[in-house]
């Protein structure tokens, strides 16, 4: 786009391009063209386009998290959209059947949309169209065949934008107390400040109610919250992680034997992101 000065300006990976009447590329815009108003929209559109980038990673991550069923016409959408095309690209899918169940081995590496089908790189690495009129992005702890996907993608050397493949994820013990409704495994690491420990939870995306971290999933056709006490006292003050509680949609603890297995690796997940900020003993360092 022309500036003022004979200059031209582009937007290239988020950064302001220049070049000057001569075509010759500048290693930084002159001042006058970085006050140029031509150059201040694309500022606004970088950071437009980045926030736009974000959401589709936040969303496309919910869908998975929360097992939503996705319809085939949605992403035909949205697929034209580079910023939504990056964060399905690579995504293990499978399609749903009218009882929203899909079979475990019928999965594949999502690497197109069209009006003929999704199109996936299956285990065999052969490209197939899934004929499906609804999709599903599963959470990595609902794969039969986590470890052998997890491989083929490094063998293809899949980077996914949305964490899936090499999610963390734990799954719930076989024994467990029936009447067991909270988790301790990352209970007890010290914070200086109870400020530290509730912006760390936010930062990595849990919001801090009534003194808890909080993940919300939707499973089973209902909405669970994992809850990781962090504290309520004054923000100066210093604090621990605390028990990993479940709760159900009215706020009552739910047994740890009825959680489901989405829920429970999202809770531990968020707990052990929690604890792993805590502040570190010499003793502990040397073990």
């Amino acid at each position: 786009m022309a500036v003022a000065g004979g200059y031209e300006v582009t937007l290239r990976s988020g950064d302001i391009v220049c070049r000057n009447a001569a075509g010759k590329e500048l290693r930084s815009p002159p001042k006058a063209v970085r006050e140029d108003p031509v150059v201040t929209g694309l500022k606004q559109l970088a950071e437009w386009l980045e926030r736009h980038e974000r959401d589709c990673r936040a969303d496309v991550e919910r869908w998975m998290v929360r097992s939503l069923p996705v319809p085939a016409t949605i992403l035909a959408e949205v697929w034209a959209d580079d910023a939504w095309r990056a964060a399905l690209t690579d995504l293990v899918v499978a399609g749903l059947d009218e009882h929203d169940g899909w079979d475990p081995d019928e999965v594949g590496l999502l690497r197109d949309v069209s009006d003929k089908g999704i199109g996936v790189v299956n285990l065999d690495g052969e490209t197939v169209r899934i004929p499906a009129d609804r999709v599903i992005i599963p959470h990595p702890v609902l794969l039969a065949d986590l470890d052998d996907l997890r491989e083929f993608a490094a063998d293809l050397e899949v980077a996914q934008s949305v964490g899936q493949l090499f999610r963390e994820t734990w799954q719930r013990p076989a024994s467990l107390d029936p009447k067991a409704t909270s988790v301790n495994d990352f209970a007890g690491g010290r914070y200086v400040e109870l400020r530290h420990l509730s912006a760390r939870a936010s930062s990595l995306g849990y919001p801090v109610r009534g003194g808890f971290a909080v993940c919300r999933i939707f499973e089973g056709g209902e909405n669970v919250e994992a809850r990781s006490w962090v504290g309520s006292d004054d923000p100066d003050y210093e604090t621990e992680t605390g028990d990993l509680v479940f709760t159900d949609r009215s706020g009552a603890s739910r047994p740890l034997v009825a959680v489901g297995p989405v829920a429970w690796s999202e809770g531990m997940r968020m707990a052990a992101a929690l604890y792993a900020g805590r502040v570190v003993e010499k003793s502990e360092e040397q073990r």
